[in-house]
C-alpha cells in the first residue's frame, strides 16, 4: 500500500502533459510521450501506459487521415493563385537588325513574284481603269528609282536570278589546318552583308583629297587650306538627296494618255442580235460602216451622218455576217441559210450569190480576192470572186461551227477559232491546218493579228475560259495569257501604238484598252447593258464602234493618231482609193426611208 501511495504521489508530483493531436494546418508530428514521463526504475503503471499507447495510436491515425484529406483538397482547388508570366517592357524604337543580309539581293527581289513583300496579284484588286491610277504607278516608279539611288549610289545591284549559289557567301580564306569552306556546310541561307559599302552609317569613307568630298578630321591639320571648289559637291547641296535624285525627279515624264469614258456618240440598232456567234459590224476602208440588222443590211456614212439601206433578204432570210474588203467598195454579206452575197456599195448592186455550206454563215474574213467563210456546219470555205467557181478549197478542221476568222495579208496566214474550243492556223490556202490548239476552255471566237510585230496573234475565249492568249504562229509556242474575268467577245489590235483592245460579256459587259506586251490596263469603259458582242475600228485607228444586245452603237475615241495619218484615209495602197471613194456617191446617202 505506501509503495502504491508513493508511486500515485510520485506521479502528482511531476507535471503530465498529454499527447495531443497536431492540428492539420501544422507540420509538426504528433508529440509521443518521452521515456522521461516512467518511473526512475523503469516501471509505470499499466494502465497510463495503455491509455498514452492508445492516444499515441488515435493522434496517429487522425493525422494521417487529416494529411490524406488535405492532399485531395490541394489536387482539386490551388491554395493560391497561379504566379503570372512577367510581361515585357518594350521601348517606343526597334532598331533592325542588319547583320546576314544582303541588300542588293533584297533590292533585286523587291518586286519578284517569289518576294514575301511582294502581295499576291489574284488579292490586289485596283481599279486599272482609273487616270489617278497611272499617276499613282509613275509616282511609284519614280520613287523606287530615288530610294535605290539613295541607298545603293553608283552600284547597281546585280539582278538575283542572274546570281550563282556561290555569290551568296562571302568568300574568306582558310586558315591554316582548318577543313576548305568547300567541305562545310553553309551555316544559313541568309545572303551575308556585302563589305565594300556603307550603309546606313553617317560617317562618310576615306577618300583623297580633289573628289569633292570634305576631307577626314585625320587630315585636317595637313589640308587645312585646301578648299572644295566643286559646286556639284554635296557638301554645299541643301536638299536632303544627292544630285543625281535630284536630275531623277526633274527628269520630264510622260504623262498617262487621257481617255474618255464617255462614248462621243450613240446610234440605235433596232434588231441587233444577242448572239455571240455573229459578226454583224464592220467598218470599212471608205469610213463606212455596216451594220446587220435583221433580214437587212444598212450603211452610216461617219461623214455625213446619214444612213442607207444596201439590201433586204428575202424568204426570212436573216443577216448573220458582214466584212468589208480590204480596199474597195465591196461587201460581203452571210446568211442564216448558208448563201454569201456580194455586193457593190458604192452602185449599190448585188454582184452575185455563193452557195456552198449548207447552215448559217457566221464568220467571214477577206485576203484581198480571196473571200473566207465559216459556218455552223463546221466547214471552212475559200472562194475567188474573180472565179465562176462557188469554191477553192474545202477546210475541214473544226467539229463544232466556226465563229472566228482572221486573215494575215502579210504572211498569208488564216487564223480560225471555233465553238470546239479550237483555234487553228492555216498557211495560206492549205486544206491541213499548220497548227490545231487546244488551250481554250471555251469558244474562240476573238481573233486579232498584230501589224507591229510579224506573227503574232491573239485569241480570245468564252465564259468558261476568259483569257487573252497570245502565240508566235511561226514556232506555235504561247507566249503569254492573261485572265480577264469576263467573256472574250471581240479582240482588235491598235493600228497606230501597240494596244490592244477586248470587249466582253458575262458578267461586266466592259471595253478594255491593254497596253502590250505588259498587258496592264489602260482604261475600261463601260454603258452596254448586254454582252458587247461586236467590235470594229475605223481606218485611221483612232475610234472603235462597239455594238451589244441592247440594241445600240457606241463610238468611243480610246487611240491617238498615227503621225501623218489623216483622217478618213485607209493604210498602204488604198489610201488614195479610200480618198476617192470618200468623196464619191456615198457621201450623199440619204436618211432611212
Amino acid at each position: 500500500m505506501e509503495e502504491d501511495r508513493s508511486i500515485d504521489i510520485e506521479s502528482t508530483r511531476r507535471p503530465h502533459t498529454p499527447s495531443l493531436p497536431t492540428p492539420a494546418e501544422s507540420r509538426t508530428p504528433p508529440t509521443i510521450t518521452s521515456k522521461r514521463f516512467l518511473d526512475h526504475d523503469g516501471m509505470g503503471s499499466s494502465s497510463r501506459k495503455q491509455s498514452a499507447e492508445q492516444m499515441e495510436e488515435e493522434a496517429l491515425t487522425k493525422r494521417l487521415s487529416e494529411i490524406q484529406n488535405a492532399g485531395r483538397q490541394r489536387e482539386r482547388t490551388p491554395g493560391h493563385s497561379p504566379q503570372r508570366k512577367k510581361q515585357r517592357v518594350y521601348g517606343d524604337r526597334f532598331i533592325p537588325n542588319r547583320d546576314g543580309q544582303d541588300l542588293q539581293a533584297s533590292y533585286s527581289l523587291l518586286y519578284d513574284e517569289g518576294s514575301p513583300a511582294t502581295p499576291s496579284r489574284s488579292r490586289k484588286k485596283i481599279a486599272h481603269e482609273e487616270l489617278h491610277y497611272q499617276k499613282t504607278e509613275e509616282a511609284n516608279r519614280t520613287y523606287s528609282r530615288v530610294l535605290r539611288n539613295e541607298i545603293m549610289g553608283d552600284t547597281v545591284p546585280q539582278d538575283i536570278r542572274s546570281r550563282t549559289p556561290e555569290d551568296f557567301y562571302t568568300r574568306r580564306a582558310t586558315p591554316p589546318g582548318q577543313p576548305s569552306a568547300s567541305t562545310l556546310p553553309p551555316a544559313s541561307l541568309t545572303p551575308s552583308t556585302p563589305h565594300h559599302k556603307n550603309m546606313f552609317n553617317y560617317r562618310s569613307p576615306q577618300k583623297q583629297i580633289g573628289s569633292g568630298h570634305p576631307t577626314p578630321s585625320s587630315s585636317r591639320g595637313r589640308h587645312a587650306g585646301l578648299i572644295n571648289l566643286n559646286a556639284q559637291s554635296d557638301l554645299y547641296s541643301v536638299s536632303p538627296i544627292n544630285y543625281t535624285s535630284q536630275s531623277i525627279l526633274q527628269t520630264p515624264r510622260k504623262q498617262p494618255r487621257p481617255v474618255s469614258k464617255v462614248p462621243f456618240k450613240v446610234l440605235d440598232a433596232p434588231e441587233l442580235q444577242d448572239d455571240f456567234y455573229l459578226n454583224l459590224v464592220d467598218w470599212g476602208s471608205a469610213n463606212i460602216l455596216g451594220v446587220g440588222l435583221g433580214s437587212s443590211v444598212y450603211m452610216w456614212n461617219s461623214q455625213s451622218g446619214k444612213v442607207t439601206q444596201l439590201c433586204k433578204l428575202p424568204d426570212n432570210d436573216k443577216v448573220t455576217s458582214v466584212q468589208w474588203i480590204q480596199r474597195g467598195s465591196h461587201i460581203a454579206v452571210g446568211t442564216h441559210k448558208g448563201f454569201v452575197q456580194i455586193y457593190d456599195a458604192e452602185r449599190s448592186r448585188r454582184l452575185r450569190t455563193m452557195t456552198g455550206h449548207t447552215a448559217r454563215v457566221g464568220a467571214l474574213a477577206w485576203n484581198d480576192h480571196i473571200l473566207t467563210s465559216g459556218s455552223r456546219d463546221r466547214l471552212i470555205y475559200h472562194r475567188d470572186v474573180r472565179a465562176p467557181d462557188q469554191y477553192l478549197r474545202r477546210l475541214a478542221g473544226h467539229k463544232q461551227e466556226v465563229c472566228g476568222l482572221r486573215w494575215n495579208t502579210e504572211d498569208g496566214q488564216l487564223a480560225s477559232g471555233g465553238n470546239d474550243n479550237k483555234l487553228c492556223v492555216w498557211d495560206k490556202l492549205s486544206e491541213t491546218p499548220l497548227y490545231r490548239f487546244s488551250n481554250h476552255v471555251a469558244a474562240v471566237k476573238a481573233i486579232t493579228w498584230s501589224p507591229h510585230q510579224r506573227h503574232l496573234l491573239a485569241s480570245g475565249g468564252g465564259t468558261a475560259d476568259r483569257t487573252i492568249k497570245f502565240w508566235n504562229t511561226s514556232t506555235g509556242s504561247l507566249i503569254k495569257e492573261v485572265d480577264t474575268g469576263s467573256q472574250v467577245c471581240n479582240l482588235a489590235w491598235s493600228k497606230n501604238s501597240d494596244e490592244i483592245v477586248s470587249t466582253h460579256g458575262y458578267s461586266q459587259n466592259q471595253i478594255v484598252v491593254w497596253k502590250y506586251p505588259k498587258m496592264e490596263q489602260v482604261v475600261s469603259l463601260t454603258g452596254h447593258t448586254y454582252r458587247v458582242l461586236y467590235l470594229s475600228m475605223n481606218p485611221d485607228g483612232t475610234q472603235i464602234v462597239t455594238g451589244a444586245g441592247d440594241e445600240t452603237l457606241r463610238f468611243w475615241k480610246v487611240f491617238g493618231k498615227k503621225s501623218g495619218a489623216e483622217t478618213g484615209l485607209g493604210h498602204g495602197d488604198g489610201s488614195r482609193r479610200g480618198s476617192r471613194i470618200g468623196s464619191s456617191r456615198l457621201n450623199d446617202w440619204g436618211a432611212i426611208r
